[in-house]
């Protein structure tokens, strides 16, 4: 009886620490791949302009922005690959944009080291309001129908640029949806990376590609001592607290519950804080969730098993290493592709996740008015307070779900209701 009982507990405990060791390598694949690098062209790309504009503004030295630039790829590279292994769910971090908008205007009023002690202030309440579980309730208030609607807002100008870009480079575009749709008829995991390939390919032949007189230069961390200003904190850290949180870490955890993915949001919000955290004295001023980028990474173009995603954090979190390693040199290779490329590229890669928040904003009757009504505020681009679409559709999505829906019982229930009587 003795030699029975402990002979399955022993195989019940071992297997799965076996199965652990070896799935990463089970189940990374070259669409996770491809997923990853896509996203890491659209991150380097576009939005990490807006970190250099503010870098300007603040009249920061090159040592200083370039450290800046290593502290928000390095924050984002170990978020995205411990977050990713620890959870199973394609995590995919990234920096604050609207923050980085948000200092622009504001940088220059205050000196780097009360700015930098502002940002240590604004990741620590990060940190502290997501392992406190209070913003993951908040957010689980949301219907999904509405939190589709919102990431389907967030999706529609990317899909609608991919399209506009034939104004700017008709013969990239044309590749990139050629060759996507194409290869989507044969094989839907390899059609982002046949259309990247033709659209790289396209843009050379046109002498889009812009690489001549790039050199390698390896990025230097500064340390800067953070001087805690009660004004800075005030002018930065609290915007950017609260933009951080409502236009990055909200739509972040939004796209992860509409692909499929559970996740806890107290080890995302709070872990990304903690990168925060440590990334501020080097110049980073926030690490969050990302959204746009992630939905690129959590839909079936980087894997169809959802369970097999996850390697596409670890890619991004990888590519993003490298290219915070490597500074300048890998920032100039993606600031050289020309635009309709990556506008493209980017589209196409998100047609996916389109599609799915479409869906699923409009699958069940009594929730389409909130749905269409987030879907609208969030495509539409407003701002409000220095806070982006993406949360305001959230907002206005869940007033209207509130006035329209809460009390009152769905169609089916009066039938049945009235068929007993």
């Amino acid at each position: 009886m003795t030699t029975t009982r402990t002979t399955p507990r022993t195989t019940t405990r071992t297997a799965p620490r076996r199965a652990e060791r070896r799935s990463f390598f089970a189940d990374a694949s070259l669409s996770s791949f491809v997923a990853a690098l896509i996203a890491i062209v659209v991150s380097y790309s576009g939005p990490i302009m807006i970190v250099l504009t503010a870098a300007s503004a603040g009249h920061l030295t090159p040592a200083q922005t370039t450290s800046w630039l290593w502290a928000l790829s390095i924050g984002a590279g170990l978020s995205s690959i411990v977050l990713s292994v620890w959870t199973r769910v394609p995590v995919i971090a990234g920096w604050s944009t609207p923050g980085a908008a948000l200092l622009v205007t504001s940088i220059a009023q205050y000196s780097y080291p009360a700015a930098i002690g502002a940002f240590v202030v604004s990741a620590l309440a990060i940190t502290l309001i997501g392992f406190s579980g209070v913003f993951g309730r908040l957010m689980a208030l949301v219907p999904d129908a509405v939190v589709s609607a919102m990431l389907a807002g967030v999706l529609f100008s990317f899909g609608v640029e991919a399209f506009r870009a034939f104004g700017d480079g008709p013969a990239v575009t044309a590749a990139v949806l050629l060759g996507y749709i194409v290869t989507k008829r044969f094989s839907a995991r390899y059609a982002v990376l046949a259309a990247l390939a033709l659209g790289v390919l396209a843009s050379a032949l046109s002498g889009g590609l812009r690489v001549s007189g790039l050199g390698v230069e390896l990025a230097s961390p500064l340390w800067t001592t953070p001087a805690f200003d009660l004004a800075a904190v005030i002018g930065i850290g609290v915007p950017l607290f609260a933009v951080t949180m409502a236009s990055q870490n909200a739509p972040g955890l939004a796209v992860l519950r509409a692909s499929g993915h559970r996740a806890d949001d107290r080890l995302l919000v709070g872990g990304t804080g903690l990168a925060s955290l440590a990334m501020a004295p080097f110049g980073g001023h926030a690490v969050n969730l990302a959204a746009i980028t992630a939905a690129i990474c959590t839909g079936e173009e980087a894997h169809p098993d959802a369970k097999k995603r996850y390697p596409a954090g670890v890619f991004c979190g990888l590519l993003y290493l490298v290219v915070g390693v490597f500074g300048a040199t890998l920032l100039g290779v993606f600031t050289a592709l020309p635009k309709e490329l990556v506008a493209a590229i980017a589209g196409v890669a998100l047609l996916g996740a389109l599609m799915s928040g479409l869906a699923g904003a409009m699958a069940l009757p009594e929730y389409r008015e909130p749905a269409l009504v987030t879907f609208l505020v969030t495509a539409s681009g407003m701002s409000l307070f220095g806070i982006g679409s993406a949360f305001w559709g959230l907002v206005f999505g869940l007033i209207a779900h509130l006035v329209l829906t809460v009390g009152r019982r769905a169609p089916g229930r009066r039938a049945r209701s009235r068929s007993r009587r």
